[in-house]
């Protein structure tokens, strides 16, 4: 009995000692004190100009695809902060498979046929919307940065960045018609295309692969959202919300469509040589 009388003063004892436990902040001194991150850094950014050569192709696309052909002028202020104008060329603009369909099926003797598709054998292809050209003034926000591994064997720096700005757009697409003073929506002329400048936002992001002090290899998504008649049909302006044909093609009958993007480039930074951080 003695010796459970013993034990129990020893916890009651012990109880009435303890303290609260409490984490202990390390203080790093001497050499290391302030010392940053990483020392030696390569700033392959920071006030440095950017020319960057992009073959651009859509995707997602109704009735056409497009290839286009520009590159991107960018001056990065910072490591992580860089603007500058990105432009393409349509270059190519290849017909979808839905569009062929269109062309070898339609029934161009049909009422509904007829103000919708050219009578022309295979007429269809000329009168679809095509991408002609873009210019986007933009800013870059590079919040990633650092190394990828390939089979632990080869390591290239590399940064992953965010872009946003205001795209100006070059279209065509078919010419407006069934108005006052314009060509009938039937009459085979009225199939042609017009041109015309659409404004819309564009962001997207990216990433950098640097394999080179003054060379890296880009792949970047953007998405151009705005409205656009893409087939050259008259979908819209009447009855109840304009949601039927009113015999007219106009900016009525355009549609909204998330344009999408995948761009591949290679850059060439000048200074040649990157700054290199304390």
């Amino acid at each position: 009995m003695n010796k459970y009388l013993i034990l129990a003063a020893v916890l009651v004892a012990g109880l009435a000692t303890a303290r609260d436990a409490g984490a202990q902040e390390i203080q790093v001194t001497g050499p290391l004190k302030g010392a940053p991150a990483v020392r030696h850094l390569r700033l392959y950014r920071k006030s440095r100009f950017e020319l960057a050569p992009t073959a651009s192709f859509t995707f997602l696309d109704e009735y056409r695809r497009t290839i286009l052909v520009g590159g991107r002028l960018q001056y990065n202020i910072t490591d992580w902060l860089g603007v500058g104008v990105w432009g393409a060329y349509g270059a190519a603009s290849l017909t979808t498979d839905l569009t062929d369909q269109i062309d070898r099926h339609a029934d161009r003797t049909h009422p509904m046929t007829k103000p919708n598709v050219s009578p022309y054998a295979g007429g269809f292809v000329a009168q679809t919307g095509r991408l002609q050209w873009m210019a986007a003034p933009q800013v870059q926000f590079v919040p990633f940065r650092g190394k990828l591994s390939i089979f632990q064997l080869i390591f290239v720096d590399a940064d992953a960045y965010l872009h946003g700005g205001i795209a100006f757009v070059g279209v065509q697409e078919r010419a407006n018609c069934g108005g006052t003073g314009q060509l009938l929506c039937t009459d085979p002329e009225s199939f042609g295309l017009a041109s015309r400048v659409a404004v819309a936002p564009t962001f997207g992001l990216g990433l950098n692969f640097y394999f080179a002090k003054f060379m890296s290899l880009g792949l970047e998504y953007r998405a151009v959202p705005f409205s656009w008649n893409r087939a050259g049909f008259d979908t819209h302006g009447a009855g109840p919300g304009s949601r039927f044909p009113d015999g007219k093609v106009d900016s009525r009958d355009q549609t909204f469509k998330f344009n999408q993007l995948i761009s591949v480039g290679i850059g060439f930074s000048f200074p040649v040589t990157p700054k290199i951080s304390n």
